[in-house]
């Protein structure tokens, strides 16, 4: 497979006023908007990447940070009214026992999507799993104490059934939740020292758990939760750098052929296995430059087979800079693709999850024969080659 990247275009951010000043009712010129009260806001309809006339393959969708937030709802309580009870008290007012603030993004960790498109993702500060509906924007948590008990959750992998498994790094476990998000069952209690990121060969029904304190990934039997073996050796004290073995292994991945990816994350690589958990190939190695890592950690495969890294690698695409805005990224760590080919994208500063749509090799074919951009995005150019560039960070899928 040909490499080629390519670097994201720099983001226009124009700047808008949201809330008119206080106005002096005596006064007949409106005070200035205190910079606090200024919004950004970034047209995102043509965030793409490559920008035209380049041929688009990757389009950013939504951004969220949490439960639907409304600032208005706690302005209008800004300053309630207390009774004299409440200010001797020093307690709180009705109105604002009343208020309920929603949950927002801290510390998001692990990523995933259901056959319905709801997006799941793992926030280990708030200890629960946001499950988010993309066209309402409202959040459920699968919450500790409420639906489960939960230490650190970390990563989240979605089966054929809709059933969702929570690995656990400080309950050492993996929490199985059915469709309706209830409990039943827990996978690796006595055998997980540090469960990670995870992933689920649906054909061959295994389950993958990476193990990072162990410096293994222990293979499960998807259905029964048997250990059928583990890959890598242990009790190394992440010294190794040989093939076939790991130094603080995070995230794991698995293609259409059954074939497991590892991100390696101190050894600065990817390991290749087949299903059987023999060594097959490795790719990357320390450094900022094509080829390169820099401590990967979150990991997938799309429907081409194109392996996603949360670092730079040996590029098909680059795409993301260093950033808060849409399309850019800070402390991005995990990475998931849906059937719809979104790519699910967390973020641990700030805490939040973007996502953007992919456009496969065959429909990226078809619009070079028609000499357009893909019907996913507006305009039209020359499709042409890619000529390979020094891309930087951030977000990154590499060709196998």
């Amino acid at each position: 497979m040909r490499r080629s990247s390519l670097v994201a275009a720099a983001l226009l951010v124009p700047v808008w006023l949201t809330a008119a000043a206080a106005a002096d009712k005596k006064a007949k010129k409106a005070a200035p908007v205190p910079e606090s009260q200024k919004r950004i806001v970034i047209d995102t309809s043509n965030l793409v990447w490559p920008q035209p006339p380049e041929l688009a393959r990757i389009r950013f969708l939504d951004m969220y940070t949490g439960e639907k937030y409304d600032p208005k709802i706690l302005e209008k309580q800004k300053n309630p009214k207390k009774s004299w009870k409440d200010v001797l008290a020093g307690g709180q007012s009705d109105a604002e026992k009343n208020i309920k603030v929603p949950f927002q993004f801290l510390r998001v960790y692990g990523v995933t999507a259901d056959s319905k498109g709801n997006i799941y993702a793992a926030d280990q500060a708030v200890g629960a799993v946001f499950v988010i509906d993309p066209v309402t924007k409202e959040a459920e948590l699968i919450a500790n104490g409420k639906n489960a008990r939960f230490g650190l959750i970390n990563g989240l992998a979605m089966d054929d059934n809709d059933r969702l498994f929570v690995s656990d790094s400080k309950l050492r476990h993996v929490v199985v939740f059915n469709a309706k998000h209830q409990q039943e069952a827990i996978v690796g209690t006595g055998v997980l020292a540090d469960p990670g990121g995870m992933a689920i060969d649906r054909e061959n029904r295994f389950l993958y758990i990476v193990d990072t304190a162990k410096d293994q990934v222990l293979v499960f039997d998807a259905d029964n939760y048997k250990l059928l073996r583990t890959i890598g050796t242990t009790g190394k004290k992440h010294t190794l750098t040989d093939p076939g073995n790991f130094s603080l292994p995070t995230n794991v991945a698995v293609d259409k052929d059954g074939n497991l990816f590892v991100t390696d994350t101190l050894n600065n690589r990817v390991e290749v296995f087949d299903a059987e958990g023999n060594f097959i190939s490795e790719f990357g190695k320390a450094g900022d430059g094509p080829g390169h890592f820099a401590r990967p950690k979150g990991i997938a495969v799309d429907c081409d087979g194109h392996i996603w890294v949360d670092r730079e690698g040996c590029l098909l695409i680059y795409f993301g800079e260093q950033g808060p805005y849409p399309g850019q990224f800070q402390a991005a760590y995990g990475i998931a693709i849906d059937q719809h080919n979104r790519v699910i994208v967390s973020e641990q500063f700030p805490g939040r999850v973007q996502t953007f749509q992919y456009v496969t090799d065959a429909q990226a074919d078809d619009a070079r024969k028609k000499g357009t951009q893909p019907e996913q995005f507006p305009g039209k150019a020359p499709a042409k080659e890619i000529a390979p560039v020094n891309a930087q960070s951030s977000a990154a899928h590499a060709p196998r």
